[in-house]
């Protein structure tokens, strides 16, 4: 199982941050939610974007390249395997970034990709 961190978790229904958490945890992937506003998803509390964890396989992101500066260095020392940029969340800056280190880049629906087999 690949542990996850969503990047922009949100505690609204109809935010596909919220959708992709539930299903992740249905589909028995451990997750990580990192937000600006505290609650749960799928069980998880949703933490602030201080602790860095070293063991990520892939990040997901759902926040907006304008609000993406702020991240960059925690999700470049996170240093997960992938990053998924969600359609919204494509950002060549840090899609460049992150490649530099080692790390793969997928622009792609996380959602999309769960319910096809392909995560």
């Amino acid at each position: 199982m690949k542990k996850t961190l969503i990047l922009g978790a949100s505690t609204n229904p109809a935010r596909y941050s919220y959708l992709v958490a539930n299903k992740l945890a249905r589909k028995g992937h451990p997750i990580v939610n990192v937000g600006r506003k505290t609650g749960k998803v799928a069980g998880v509390d949703i933490e602030p974007a201080e602790e860095i964890h070293d063991d990520i396989d892939t990040m997901t992101l759902y926040v907006g390249p304008q609000n993406q500066p702020q991240y960059y260095d925690y999700v470049l020392k996170t240093k997960p395997k992938r990053i998924i940029f969600n359609p919204g969340a494509e950002n060549a800056e840090l899609a460049d970034k992150a490649r530099e280190l080692g790390i793969e880049v997928v622009e792609a629906c996380t959602l999309v990709m769960l319910n096809t087999g392909q995560y």
